[in-house]
């Protein structure tokens, strides 16, 4: 199973999950929490047919595969945590988690904050 392509994009994140086998929808619940929990301010939202977070712009996407979790943090939130992603395949702005390993929930947790502080410094005075 490659990622599942629907007919029509999904209307929530909750239905992307569902889509999924249930030990896959035990990593993107998880990886959702820790995204949640590191920008608790963040909207939830899909964009292109797949999970995103904003947050003065885009923080975040992930999406699921047969053999792994795509994570996609841009390219300056791989380039800032390279050191600690280098046991997993990366491209410029994406990091491939395996599907049968744990999720490397703190480092999760530090690229979204870093991407929050990151897009922080892209606020206009007086916009929300």
């Amino acid at each position: 199973m490659q990622k599942i392509i629907a007919m029509k994009k999904p209307t929530s994140v909750d239905e992307y999950i569902t889509w999924f086998p249930a030990s896959t929808q035990k990593l993107l619940k998880q990886l959702r929490a820790t995204i949640k929990k590191a920008a608790p301010q963040a909207e939830e939202l899909i964009s292109y047919a797949m999970p995103a977070y904003k947050l003065n712009g885009i923080l975040v996407y992930f999406a699921a595969y047969e053999h792994h979790i795509g994570f996609y943090p841009t390219g300056r939130g791989v380039e800032q945590f390279k050191k600690e992603l280098a046991n997993y395949k990366s491209g410029k702005g994406s990091v491939q988690f395996p599907i049968d390993e744990p999720l490397p929930l703190e480092l999760i947790t530090n690229i979204v904050k870093f991407r929050v502080a990151e897009n922080s410094l892209k606020k206009k005075p007086g916009k929300k």
